[in-house]
C-alpha cells in the first residue's frame, strides 16, 4: 500500500504567495487539514474529493499523491530504495511511458537533473530484470509523470495526479508576448471577488487570461474541462466511476451569463484575435465583447469591475512611456468608471504610484517569476 493509501494525504503546489488562497479554495472543495506552506498546501482527502480538486481547483499547480518518504543522502540510496521499496508494476508497465519531475535542496544531492536520473534508471532497471523490457521516457505527454523532491536530506517519491500543471487549462492555443499565468490570472478574479453579477472590463486585454478565467468563475465552468491527460486514471485504486461522477456535479453547476456581462479590448489587433480565439474555446466565450481599440478611446465602464495587467517597463522599452501610460490609466479609472472597483496587476510595485490613485489594498502575486503587485482600487 502506497503512502497516500494509508494516510489520505496530498501535496497540492501553488504558485509563491498564493498558498492561503489555495488552502481555502480546497477547503471549499472538500479537502480537510488544509495547512500552507512555502510553494504548496499539505492537505487530507478522499478519493472522491481528489478527483473533485483536481477538476475544479483554480489556483494550484500539481497534486501530488506521495508513494514513499524516507532519508536520502546518496543517488545510490535513492536508486536502491526506489527499486526495492516500489512496485512499479501497479503503476506502469513495458509499454506505457513516464517523466520524473524533480527538484533539489539544501541535500548531497545537489543536481535535480541527476537525481531524476536515478529515479528513471531505478524504474528502467526494476523492469527489465522482471520482464527485460523497459518503459519508455516521455518528457512531453508520458502516461505517468512522477514527482521526486528532496529536502535537508529527506526524499519524497509520488505521483503527479494532475498528470501535469493545472494552470494550462487548454483554452489558451493563441498567445501574445508575455502572456499572464492562468493561476495568476484566476488570483486576480478570486481576490476580486467578481462572481459574474456585475459587468467586468479589461481594456487591455492581451490574449485575453484574464476574461477567460473570469468567464470560467462567473460561469462557473470547471478549471480542468478542457484538460484530456489525467495523472490519477494511474493511480492503482482509480475508480472511474466516482470521477465520472464528479465530472458531472461539477458540469452541473454551469450558467451562462448575459452576453456582454464580460468586455475586453486590446491596442493590437492580433492581441484581440489571440484573445477571441482563445475565449472561442470556451462556453459562452462568444459573448463575450471584444474590440480593438486604445483603452483612452473606450467610453469606460460605471458600476462594474475593470481588471488589467498593464505593460510593464520591461516589455515596453521605455521607462517614460510606461509610466504615462500608467497615468492615463488612472485618468480613464478616475473619469470613465465612477461607482466601479479595478484590480491592476502591476508588474513593477514604482508603476503604483503612477496611477495617480490611493490603492485600498495591495497584494503580493507572482506571474511565474515575476513579482507583482495587485493594487485595489475603488472609484467614486
Amino acid at each position: 500500500m502506497f503512502e497516500y493509501q494509508r494516510h489520505g494525504q496530498y501535496f497540492a503546489q501553488t504558485p509563491q504567495s498564493l498558498e492561503a488562497a489555495a488552502a481555502e479554495e480546497l477547503a471549499a472543495l472538500g479537502a480537510e487539514d488544509c495547512r500552507p506552506v512555502y510553494r504548496g498546501v499539505r492537505f487530507k482527502a478522499s478519493p472522491r474529493v481528489l478527483c473533485r480538486v483536481n477538476y475544479r481547483a483554480r489556483l494550484v499547480g500539481h497534486v501530488i499523491a506521495p508513494l514513499l518518504t524516507f532519508d536520502c543522502h546518496s543517488d545510490r540510496y535513492l536508486h536502491r530504495t526506489a527499486l526495492t521499496k516500489i512496485d512499479w508494476s501497479l503503476l506502469l508497465d513495458p509499454d506505457t511511458s513516464f517523466a520524473v519531475a524533480a527538484n533539489v535542496a539544501q541535500s548531497r544531492l545537489s543536481h535535480s537533473q541527476y537525481a531524476a536520473q536515478r529515479l528513471k534508471d531505478a524504474i528502467c532497471d526494476f523492469f527489465r530484470d522482471r520482464t527485460g523490457r523497459r518503459p519508455d521516457v516521455d518528457r512531453r505527454e508520458p502516461d505517468l509523470l512522477l514527482s521526486l523532491n528532496v529536502t535537508r536530506n529527506r526524499a519524497v517519491i509520488g505521483v503527479d495526479t494532475s498528470g501535469g500543471s493545472l494552470h494550462r487549462r487548454g483554452y489558451r492555443t493563441a498567445t501574445v508576448e508575455a502572456p499572464l499565468q492562468e493561476t495568476a490570472a484566476a488570483a486576480v478574479i478570486r481576490f476580486g471577488g467578481w462572481t459574474g453579477d456585475t459587468p467586468l472590463l479589461d481594456p487591455m486585454c492581451g490574449s485575453g487570461t484574464l476574461l477567460a478565467e473570469a468567464l470560467m468563475a462567473g460561469a462557473r465552468l470547471p478549471a480542468g474541462m478542457l484538460r484530456v491527460r489525467w495523472g490519477l486514471k494511474r493511480l492503482p485504486d482509480f475508480d472511474a466511476a466516482l470521477w465520472a461522477e464528479e465530472k458531472a456535479a461539477a458540469d452541473a453547476l454551469r450558467r451562462d451569463l448575459p452576453r456582454d456581462r464580460i468586455s475586453g479590448g486590446d491596442l493590437d489587433p492580433a492581441a484581440v484575435a489571440a484573445a477571441r480565439e482563445n475565449l472561442g474555446r470556451l462556453p459562452g466565450g462568444a459573448a463575450v465583447r471584444l474590440k480593438a481599440r486604445d483603452f483612452r478611446d473606450h467610453p469606460g465602464l460605471e458600476g462594474g469591475a475593470i481588471v488589467c495587467n498593464p505593460p510593464y517597463g520591461v516589455r515596453l522599452g521605455k521607462r517614460a512611456a510606461v509610466e504615462k501610460l500608467y497615468g492615463d490609466l488612472g485618468d480613464f479609472l478616475k473619469r470613465r468608471c465612477a461607482g466601479s472597483r479595478a484590480w491592476i496587476l502591476c508588474g513593477d510595485t514604482h508603476l503604483v504610484g503612477c496611477l495617480g490613485l490611493r490603492p485600498k489594498r495591495r497584494t503580493t502575486l507572482w506571474n511565474g517569476p515575476l513579482e507583482c503587485r495587485l493594487v485595489e482600487l475603488e472609484i467614486y
